[in-house]
């Protein structure tokens, strides 16, 4: 018979995964605005180990009252900064040696399933409504979007960084 697990379980489960994850991932939020969009992503990249998020283009905060009523406190165990331009973040991600993939709907960007997202990872996500400014889209490596069958043009940006978070870790699982 299927059953919850209890708190113990749950913390072995969890160990077990992190043990299996290979490579750094970390995140460029550039212009981002909406609270709950913020701390959706913060959960997420909590859940699923990110190890660095920059804010970047007047993106939201976890600073932000706001941000805590989606984030739920998982901003705690995450390490972020802000930054003046996406130049800035991108140049230092680089230097710690991520290799920049935007994740956006571009021209010549990858369905995200065919993506090598092997080594150190920084995800770009971009604002909710505009996605991620031309010269920023330019200034990554690569650039990769999640495959859509519906009629809508696109997912919400919390709900597309999730996917790819776990797209990258499920990636490094396998």
């Amino acid at each position: 018979m299927n059953k919850n697990l209890t708190g113990t379980e749950l913390k072995r489960l969890h160990r077990s995964w992190r043990k299996k994850s290979k490579g750094k991932l970390s995140i460029i939020i550039c212009g981002v605005q909406g609270p709950h969009n913020i701390g959706s992503i913060l959960r997420s990249a909590a859940a699923e180990r990110v190890d660095h998020i920059w804010f970047t283009s007047n993106a939201t905060t976890p600073v932000n009252s706001k941000v805590g009523k989606t984030a739920l406190g998982s901003q705690r165990y995450l390490e972020w900064k802000e930054t003046l331009s996406p130049s800035e973040a991108i140049a230092e991600a680089r230097s710690q040696g991520y290799r920049i993939v935007a994740l956006e709907l571009a021209s010549e960007s990858l369905p995200i399933h065919d993506f090598d997202f092997s080594g150190d990872i920084c995800l770009v996500v971009g604002h909710e409504d505009r996605g991620i400014e031309s010269e920023i889209l330019s200034a990554c490596d690569f650039s990769t979007y999640i495959p859509q069958l519906g009629r809508i043009g696109s997912l919400n940006v919390a709900v597309a960084t999730a996917i790819a978070i776990y797209e990258i870790r499920r990636q490094g699982w396998s």
